[in-house]
C-alpha cells in the first residue's frame, strides 16, 4: 500500500507513512525465516501414509527425524494444509500418492505382514485372531487368539516373537486402533523397526502383501474352539500355537 502511495503522489517513503500511517520501520523490515516448503513436504508425506496421526503425533516423528520445530508451528503448518482429522472421511477422497517404493522381500525377517482374523463361536461370543507373517519365508511366527486385543497386546505378541527370531526390518500394517497405538510406535521406535501402513480405499498397497488369515486351516481349531466354548484366553492362545 505503501508503494502504492508513493506512485500515485509521488511522495517520499516518509511522507508515505505518515499519510497511511504506517511505521516506516515496518516497511522496510524483511523476513529472515527460511523457507517452509521442505517442512511442508515432510509433514504432508507423513499425513497420507498415517492418515490417523494428528498434527501432535507428527510432531514427536519430526523430533525424532532431528527437526529443530515446536508444536505451534507444526500445529500452523498442518492446519494450512487442510490436513486436519476427519471422523467420517470418504475412503476414496484421502488425499495420498502413489507408492513406489514398497517392493517384494528378498530375506527372512526383512517385511513382516500384521492383521486380524474374526471369528464367531457358536454362543455369539467373537475371537480375534492376530496374525503376523514374514512375506519372504510365508512362515508365521505368531498367532495369537484373544477376545479383545489392545495396543500393549500387540507389543507384548511381537516383542516374545522377536526374543526368539529376531525383529524385522518392516511390519507392514493397517491403520486399525490397536495399530496405531502409541504403544507400538513407540516400540518400534526403539527397535528401529519401520512401521509401513497402508492407505484405507488403496488395495494396491498390498500387492505385496499376502493376506495373513491365507495362513490360518479353516476347521479342526474352530471345531476344538466350539466344542469347548468356555476356555480361558490362556488354552485358546495355546491352541493357536499349535497350529
Amino acid at each position: 500500500m505503501v508503494d502504492e502511495v508513493r506512485r500515485v503522489w509521488q511522495v517520499s517513503i516518509r511522507r508515505a507513512c505518515e499519510a497511511l500511517p504506517v511505521d516506516r520501520s515496518t516497511y522496510h523490515y524483511r523476513s529472515k525465516r527460511s523457507g517452509q516448503a521442505v517442512l511442508m513436504k515432510r509433514i504432508k508425506e507423513i499425513a497420507e501414509t498415517r492418515v490417523r496421526y494428528g498434527y501432535r503425533r507428527i510432531h514427536v516423528l519430526l523430533r525424532r527425524e532431528g527437526w529443530l520445530v515446536n508444536t505451534k508451528r507444526v500445529c500452523r503448518l498442518y492446519r494450512e494444509m487442510g490436513l486436519q482429522l476427519r471422523n467420517k472421511s470418504p475412503k476414496r477422497r484421502v488425499k495420498a500418492q502413489l507408492r513406489e517404493d514398497r517392493a517384494p522381500a528378498t530375506a527372512a525377517n526383512q517385511v513382516w505382514a500384521m492383521d486380524f482374523v474374526h471369528d464367531q463361536l457358536f454362543d455369539g461370543r467373537k475371537i480375534r485372531i492376530l496374525t503376523v507373517v514374514d512375506t519372504f519365508t510365508r512362515l508365521s511366527p505368531a498367532i495369537e487368539v484373544r477376545q479383545q486385543f489392545r495396543g500393549p497386546d500387540v507389543v507384548a505378541v511381537l516383542e516374545r516373537v522377536s526374543r526368539e527370531i529376531g525383529h524385522p526390518k518392516t511390519i507392514r500394517l493397517d491403520n486399525g486402533p490397536e495399530f496405531i497405538s502409541k504403544e507400538l510406535d513407540l516400540w518400534a521406535f526403539m527397535r528401529g523397526v519401520t512401521l509401513d501402513f497402508s492407505r484405507p480405499g488403496k488395495p494396491t498397497d498390498k500387492r505385496f502383501h499376502r493376506k495373513p488369515e491365507r495362513q490360518v486351516p479353516g476347521g479342526v481349531p474352530e471345531r476344538q474352539l466350539v466344542s469347548q466354548p468356555r476356555r480361558g484366553a490362556q488354552e485358546m492362545r495355546g491352541l493357536a500355537s499349535r497350529l
